[in-house]
């Protein structure tokens, strides 16, 4: 039964039924990605703060660094929301980062932790990614969690699912209500100036304090160890390094 609850079909009426009317939640069956479908309705003035597309199946589904991600049909949870932070831009590199956070805390049954800036795992496998991109005066956060994924479905060895991890009590609608509820929480809090979620993100990730190893987007890489975040959202190694972009590798 777990496997089928997993990927049961998302329900737009239960999943309005269970946030707040900060959101509104559209369900669609097949698109080429929730991101791009949402990014334009934003750029043409179409979007308000709180829309939220969710998918069954992405056919061209968007991941960082201009990378690619498909999951089989109902096997994920993939949706992408809009928000226009009343915050400074300057700050605007957190909001990834309460992303990642929420959907952290949204997974507690698997004691999910925040590897920087904002992939999710699961004993250090990956089990949920996201990406933000900032269009016009807000931002759209399009999040990929792996739910009713068989080991056979899984895209990388490196990742791991829901049902993998023997959780079978839950389905997409409540774990989306779940992660909305959250963010909502954390990016409310901070956009009135609280910078708490910090020590929050602290908590939860598995990156701080560990040895790293950055592959910048120019190719570059640097060793050393995650120290801290920064006001600005970028990871600060024991040289004095910000990094603002780029995969890290825990060296253990």
């Amino acid at each position: 039964m777990g496997i089928e609850m997993l990927r049961g079909a998302l329900d737009k009426s239960l999943i309005n039924s269970l946030v707040t009317q900060y959101w509104r939640v559209s369900v669609v069956d097949v698109t080429a990605s929730t991101q791009t479908d949402l990014a334009a309705l934003a750029r043409a003035g179409k979007a308000k703060a709180g829309d939220v597309i969710a998918a069954n199946y992405q056919s061209a589904g968007r991941g960082r660094l201009s990378r690619t991600f498909e999951a089989p049909k109902n096997s994920a949870l993939l949706f992408s929301f809009y928000i226009e932070p009343k915050r400074s831009t300057e700050d605007w590199g957190w909001i990834s980062l309460i992303a990642g956070v929420s959907v952290a805390q949204a997974l507690d049954e698997v004691k999910a932790t925040v590897k920087w800036p904002n992939d999710i795992l699961v004993n250090e496998k990956k089990i949920s990614g996201l990406i933000a991109e900032i269009v016009g005066d807000g931002v759209v956060i399009g999040i990929g969690i792996n739910v009713g994924m068989t080991l056979e479905e899984l895209p990388v060895l490196t990742a791991t699912s829901l049902a993998i991890e023997g959780v079978g009590n839950t389905n997409r609608n409540k774990i989306l209500a779940k992660v909305l509820s959250q963010f909502e929480s954390n990016f409310t809090t901070w956009d009135t100036g609280d910078n708490s979620i910090a020590q929050i993100y602290t908590s939860l990730s598995s990156t701080l304090g560990t040895k790293v190893q950055i592959h910048y987007p120019n190719e570059k890489i640097e060793k050393g160890i995650a120290v801290a975040i920064s006001p600005h959202g970028e990871l600060i190694l024991d040289s004095g390094s910000h990094v603002q972009a780029g995969d890290v590798v825990h060296l253990r």
